[in-house]
């Protein structure tokens, strides 16, 4: 997956031009960047592949999340549903914009179930933090019916899933706003970087306003631009778009690759009685980042994760106890623990994190085991994982 496996000279020369000609600053400076504006080149690209109205980048996918949610008016004592399975920045995200998390059930798609997100409801809910994880998104047809039945806001976290498709039309451009991330372990690694994307030219004029100190970005002087709104910094340079730009170009390449090397991976283990795979709505659509299998019990799950591992493959990802991306291993989650004070606790009837329960996903995710599909593997790289299920499995 990590688009750093495809670094070439390509990159360098982006950069170079930035160096050369350009300006690092992503704003004004017109006179010293001989007409090298490296983030609208990229924010084009991405607008142009993706058949979306606006892009926005920003200095991570993080940044675009908080971006995003004050973007589509999201704030205060607003509600967020949210899946347990995740990277903490999108609970993080909710948080610190003042909102409410609240916990929904995930389905063998490994994203929030439609079910799940309508059980959890209420009327202070504002928005759905729908999180596409390791490369794949859900039913988002009916995914998106829960959310323009209830009138709340479809956020698309579609940063584990760049260039992945639903029917056709690319995640991260079914609801209202949505994310992509380009750190450096992404499919398209900036370095670090995320985008904003959204059709909704009011969403996207709040976008690129709060991510510069509410800057109206409105002529060449920076000095003379208004400020409509409060924001914070959370730009972009044109150094880690140059990089972004060289990626973006390999994209259908790096897709093409992860694909094939999935599908050799894939297609081996389909022998084995216990292994079943992860509910993929859309399996032409996969931008097939991770290969998910499911075992029949959390004993056999650590089992196999264990015995790849004495087998020496590396990237098996076991997220039940995976401290990054589960929330029953979050501590500082369940105890809404930060620096110093944080909005939610002004709310007299929070949630107790402590105590949230999510039986459906927990049973899902103990039986998970996921393993990153590398771009650099060779047919030996291939065989040997294929080698090393055989040896657990025999």
């Amino acid at each position: 997956m990590p688009g750093f496996e495809l670094f070439d000279e390509s990159e360098k020369q982006q950069v170079a031009e930035v160096m050369d000609k350009g300006f690092t600053f992503r704003y004004n400076f017109d006179g010293m960047r001989n007409d090298v504006w490296k983030a609208r080149e990229l924010e084009q690209m991405i607008q142009d592949t993706i058949k979306v109205k606006h892009a926005h980048l920003v200095s991570s996918g993080t940044a675009a999340l908080t971006t995003a949610l004050a973007a589509a008016g999201i704030g205060a004592g607003d509600e967020v549903i949210v899946p347990p399975f995740t990277f903490v920045a999108s609970v993080e995200a909710i948080v610190l914009a003042g909102a409410i998390p609240v916990f929904a059930e995930i389905d063998e798609t490994l994203c929030l179930s439609p079910e799940g997100i309508e059980a959890v409801i209420t009327p202070r809910t504002r928005a759905v933090n729908f999180v596409h994880m390791c490369g794949s998104g859900g039913y988002m047809d009916k995914v998106k019916a829960v959310c323009d039945k209830h009138n709340i806001v479809l956020l698309e976290d579609a940063c584990q899933a760049t260039g992945a498709t639903y029917q056709g039309q690319s995640l991260g451009t079914f609801g209202q706003v949505g994310t992509f991330s380009f750190d450096s372990v992404k499919t398209i690694s900036c370095g670090e970087g995320g985008a904003v994307l959204t059709n909704d030219s009011k969403i996207y004029d709040y976008a690129h306003q709060y991510s510069d100190h509410g800057h109206d970005h409105i002529g060449s002087d920076r000095g003379a631009e208004s400020h409509p709104i409060m924001g914070a910094n959370y730009r972009i340079s044109e150094m880690n778009a140059a990089v972004g730009v060289a990626q973006w170009k390999k994209l259908d390449r790096i897709l093409d690759i992860q694909r094939r090397n999935k599908k050799s991976l894939k297609d081996a283990l389909k022998q084995y009685s216990e292994i079943s795979f992860r509910d993929l709505p859309d399996e032409a659509g996969d931008n097939a980042g991770f290969l998910s299998i499911m075992l029949p019990s959390e004993t056999r799950a650590r089992e196999v994760v264990a015995g790849l591992q004495a087998e020496g493959i590396p990237a098996v990802f076991y997220w039940y106890g995976n401290n990054w991306h589960y929330l029953k291993n979050w501590t500082h989650i369940q105890q809404m623990k930060g620096p110093a004070k944080l909005p939610i606790e002004l709310i007299a009837d929070r949630p107790d994190y402590s105590q949230v329960k999510t039986p459906k996903s927990d049973e899902i995710m103990s039986r998970t085991v996921s393993m990153l599909i590398n771009l650099s593997w060779s047919d030996a790289d291939i065989q040997k994982r294929i080698d090393a299920f055989a040896n657990v499995f025999k």
